[in-house]
């Protein structure tokens, strides 16, 4: 780290992000507590996307998650607080959520559908044949910043990667046709599993009763990076976004709608293999990503016969001017 506060490179095999490889993990935590702002101005200047690799000798992994979480933003997450979920919290910090098939997590609804394993023609990416892309909390307003993602556990080689996809580059590389529809467009956000999901709604699931917490909330299509200017897709499907009164603001809803149609062209695009990036995973890896221009998405693991323990935080405060002076929806009176 000589010279500077880590030395952070271009993310391999990929057309955004940073690498930032640790020699000594302690020193490496305490450069990001001296200069708070270095670690945020790396991942901004990388597109949103770190990778730090190389903490598996520090002892306290779940501490040093929400000591790096800090300099995010104003606020990390308490779940204790924001969640209902009390099965998901890790039993000593409550601003870390497990996502895992092992005990205590008891995956709730157990219904879920697994990711798609990986074909013999290689890993999909590509929406539709890849579901599940989302952004976190999409369905509060305004949604978070930025998520710290810890694998604790991973699943083995080949297995549960986790795929990013880089919404500066995908609007970027729009056509004039779609980035004006985009540019004026409003998505229309849910929490998952309520009923209002694409797969809930052709399977014929009861539409539950939503609370403030659940949605749903209007986004806009395109967002405008508080810190960087630049302008990103912001969207989900499938499950976190409402098919029964969007996708969209103001055009058809439906599964079968122009709004769904449109969905489907622009996640297609959003997901192409230029903006996509497959991490897999080693033990103590480290993605920190940007919630207001990128989208995630799980792939598949052998959940009958391994575990995999992973930890996210969440981190809150600056959305960006569009959220300015709103109180916080899953708060409201």
């Amino acid at each position: 780290m000589s010279g500077e506060t880590f030395n952070t490179k271009p993310l391999p095999g990929a057309s955004f992000g940073g690498l930032i490889a640790v020699d000594d993990g302690h020193r490496f935590v305490e450069a990001v507590e001296a200069r708070p702002e270095a670690l945020p101005a790396a991942m901004d200047t990388h597109g949103g996307f770190l990778l730090i690799r190389g903490l598996h000798a520090i002892s306290d992994h779940a501490e040093l998650l929400v000591r790096l979480s800090h300099p995010f933003g104003a606020e990390v997450e308490d779940y204790a607080q924001t969640s209902n979920r009390s099965n998901l919290l890790h039993p000593e910090h409550s601003q870390i959520i497990r996502i895992s098939n092992l005990a205590p997590m008891n995956f709730d609804p157990p219904e879920l559908p697994d990711p798609p394993r990986l074909p013999d023609g290689g890993l999909p990416v590509q929406f539709p044949q890849r579901r599940g892309w989302h952004t976190d909390q999409s369905f509060r307003r305004p949604p978070p910043d930025v998520s710290l993602f810890y694998a604790h556990q991973p699943s083995p080689k080949g297995q549960g990667q986790t795929l990013y996809a880089d919404g500066v580059g995908a609007y970027e590389a729009l056509p004039l046709r779609l980035k004006a529809i985009a540019d004026e467009l409003q998505g229309i956000h849910v929490a998952p599993f309520k009923g209002y999901g694409e797969d809930e709604i052709e399977a014929g699931k009861p539409l539950q009763v939503l609370n403030e917490r659940d949605g749903p909330q209007p986004q806009p299509v395109v967002r405008i990076h508080p810190v960087t200017g630049k302008k990103a897709l912001y969207l989900c499907e499938r499950e976190q976004m409402d098919w029964v009164h969007g996708p969209f603001v103001g055009m058809e809803p439906g599964l079968h709608g122009d709004g769904a149609k449109l969905l489907y062209e622009l996640m297609t695009h959003f997901t192409a293999d230029a903006f996509t990036y497959a991490h897999d995973w080693d033990a103590s890896d480290l993605v920190i990503y940007d919630n207001r221009c990128l989208i995630h998405t799980a792939t598949w693991f052998d959940a009958q016969n391994v575990g995999r323990v992973m930890w996210r935080t969440t981190v809150w405060g600056n959305p960006g001017p569009l959220y300015e002076g709103e109180q916080r929806s899953w708060e409201a009176a």
